[in-house]
């Protein structure tokens, strides 16, 4: 492979791009909504919370996180592909790829923080 890159734009990546970019930012939200919101206000209400609790909140932080980056590079990806090369430039062909396995990472994240929070409001209904 060559540091430097000159190429025509990809259509199809460009597409694959944008799909994977609304459906991570649709995941996100729909996940969000079924588990509910597990809020914290201060450092003595975490520490005082139930494992289940904690859990769900440190999933929580670590989506968010992951959906700010993964969204970020798929988007940068996308653009990338979006428009021709008039000259040519430092090849970043791996960020769109890189973005897509972050979108795998944002879903471990993602279900954990659904199952933690599930399994918070049982233990508040008991």
């Amino acid at each position: 492979m060559w540091v430097l890159e000159c190429r025509d734009p990809s259509y199809e990546s460009f597409k694959l791009g944008l799909g994977a970019s609304i459906l991570l930012v649709l995941a996100h939200a729909i996940a969000h909504l079924l588990g509910g919101c597990i809020c914290m206000k201060s450092k003595e209400e975490y520490k005082r919370a139930t494992s289940n609790r904690q859990l769900a909140m440190t999933f929580l932080i670590f989506s968010w996180i992951v959906l700010g980056v993964a969204f970020s590079m798929l988007i940068i990806g996308t653009l990338a592909n979006s428009r021709s090369r008039e000259s040519c430039g430092l090849s970043n062909h791996r960020v769109l790829s890189i973005g897509g396995i972050l979108c795998f990472i944002h879903g471990l994240f993602t279900v954990a923080y659904y199952v933690s929070a599930t399994a918070t409001r049982r233990e508040e209904y008991k």
